[in-house]
């Protein structure tokens, strides 16, 4: 039993300052006739916008590939990875520029990535991009403020009669509005925007084919990346790029104007390339093709390539071998 004296204390020791602080906060509430806030009224969450799907590939790729292939590009009022390798020639033909699809990176390994190491080997240089997310378009989610419930509870509700409440009031539709930053502002048209970045990388892409002096200037695109390559080429009409490169090409989600009516604008010389075992890319193929009989395209070529998804080397280099055959086309009729 007397060796229990010493635990009854350690107990008693802890319990009465907790008694201690409960007394002192129910003689506070008599006091001031109100409850004491437990925590305090409101708290302000900012949620952090969260990282780019693309950006943490472009973050994944700095870190395994070696710096002299990394390209730290400026596009706008953003920067961005893309991969540079130079040609394997004493002089090189030109640059082949790589627009990677939706979701890809610029070292995709279908595509992408076969393509902007083979190419040095045939005399090119290459240089490829991925593009921003799509979902990066949307306005970010506004602050959220997280009122304690005790408070909510507690507090009286403002009457409007009250000469406190009627200045409030008139304060408030005097006082200027408080400016708003342009996080906070709404954005007109998210679509646009994302048109935007993505015309500026490729921008920021061709500006760096230019700086080597290049004698052909060529843009790939592959997937939804064909799409903005023809859009781009469509809009802007660089003259030192007259060569498009087309591969698996796909219509961007809910971008407009569609593939057909870019096609319509194209005179450049185009090489269409597609895989025939799908229907649906078989009908899509045939549809450009009927189209560039009706508007006479004087250099449009398509070359239907065969999948085969069980053996993906083969695959990619049955596709080099076939646009490297083209590319030679190219520089004889120049």
């Amino acid at each position: 039993m007397p060796h229990l004296i010493p635990s009854l204390l350690a107990t008693l020791s802890l319990i009465l300052p907790i008694g201690s602080a409960l007394q002192a906060a129910e003689a506070n509430t008599e006091s001031h006739g109100e409850r004491a806030p437990l925590a305090p009224s409101a708290t302000d969450l900012s949620r952090p916008p969260p990282a780019e799907r693309s950006a943490d590939a472009a973050s994944a790729l700095s870190r395994q590939l070696p710096s002299q292939e990394q390209q730290l590009l400026q596009a706008g009022d953003e920067s961005f990875l893309a991969l540079w390798q130079a040609a394997n020639a004493a002089e090189a033909h030109g640059v082949v520029v790589l627009v990677a699809g939706d979701g890809e990176s610029a070292d995709w390994p279908k595509v992408l990535g076969p393509l902007r190491r083979k190419l040095p080997d045939g005399g090119w240089h290459s240089l490829s991009l991925s593009l921003p997310d799509p979902q990066d378009a949307q306005p970010l989610a506004p602050e959220i403020k997280l009122a304690s419930a005790a408070t909510a509870a507690d507090e009286p509700p403002a009457d409007a009669s009250t000469p406190a409440a009627e200045g409030s009031a008139a304060a408030s539709d005097t006082a200027p509005a408080a400016p708003t930053s342009q996080a906070d502002q709404p954005m007109a048209d998210p679509g646009a925007r994302h048109a935007r970045r993505i015309k500026q990388r490729i921008q920021a892409a061709l500006e760096l084919a230019r700086q080597q002096q290049a004698k052909h200037i060529i843009l790939l695109g592959h997937g939804s990346g064909g799409y903005w390559s023809m859009r781009y080429l469509s809009e802007e009409q660089p003259a030192d790029v007259r060569s498009l490169l087309l591969v698996d090409v796909k219509p961007a989600a809910d971008a407009s104007p569609g593939l057909a009516e870019l096609q319509a604008d194209l005179k450049l010389t185009t090489g269409d390339f597609y895989y025939k075992d799908r229907q649906p890319e078989r009908n899509a193929a045939a549809r450009r093709a009927q189209a560039s009989k009706r508007q006479e395209h004087p250099a449009y070529t398509q070359v239907a390539l065969k999948a085969l998804p069980g053996n993906p080397e083969v695959e990619q280099e049955q596709l080099y071998r076939r646009l490297r055959g083209w590319l030679s086309r190219q520089l004889q009729s120049r």
